[in-house]
């Protein structure tokens, strides 16, 4: 897999977590940088964790999926990316919020936000991907990109978090059809 395409999916995985930390940041009275960095990071090191769990999961079948697994990889991207879209469209609202986050609840949002990234370590699995620099680059993209949203919710908040999902959704999307022409085409 080449490095544009391994970035592509880091940026759709990541918008779920841009989204909720926009949203989390939103009706604070001002940027709390501390809770913004704790977010950030446990956002950036789930993203990292479930693609790894996914792959490794995945290690144990990939001999029985050889023959397709290009379908199983654009199944599992399209329906991401498809859940990505549809939740995109439920909207949002800027509520009042606790000044600082619990460590559970910012626990919670990271694994909540990162599901999706295991089962794109499934496909990794399936397609024989070597995983360490999609891992790197997911969490570090997410880490990058969650931190700037929650510096930025202040002032757009929910207005641009269904946009952010909306976006992901479409580029993991897109990376699923991508994967699946080129192995009809090459087969």
């Amino acid at each position: 897999m080449d490095l544009t395409t391994i970035l592509l999916i880091a940026l759709g995985l990541s918008l779920d977590a841009v989204a909720v930390s926009l949203a989390s940041s939103c009706a604070a009275p001002r940027v709390d940088l501390r809770q913004a960095l704790s977010l950030s990071l446990l956002f950036g090191f789930f993203q990292a964790l479930m693609p790894l769990a996914g792959w490794l999961a995945g290690l144990g079948f990939k001999s029985l999926i050889a023959d397709f697994d290009h379908w199983v990889a654009f199944i599992l991207l399209a329906f991401i990316g498809g859940r990505m879209i549809v939740g995109s469209q439920r909207g949002g609202e800027c509520r009042a919020q606790p000044a600082r986050l619990g460590l559970m609840t910012m626990l919670g949002l990271a694994l909540a936000t990162s599901i999706d990234a295991l089962a794109v370590g499934l496909s990794f699995s399936a397609l024989r991907v070597d995983i360490a620099l999609p891992v790197l680059l997911i969490g570090l993209v997410t880490f990058l990109l969650s931190l700037l949203a929650a510096i930025a919710g202040r002032r757009f908040g929910v207005r641009l978090a269904g946009r952010a999902e909306l976006l992901g959704g479409l580029i993991l999307v897109a990376i699923g059809l991508k994967i699946l022409l080129a192995h009809l085409k090459a087969g």
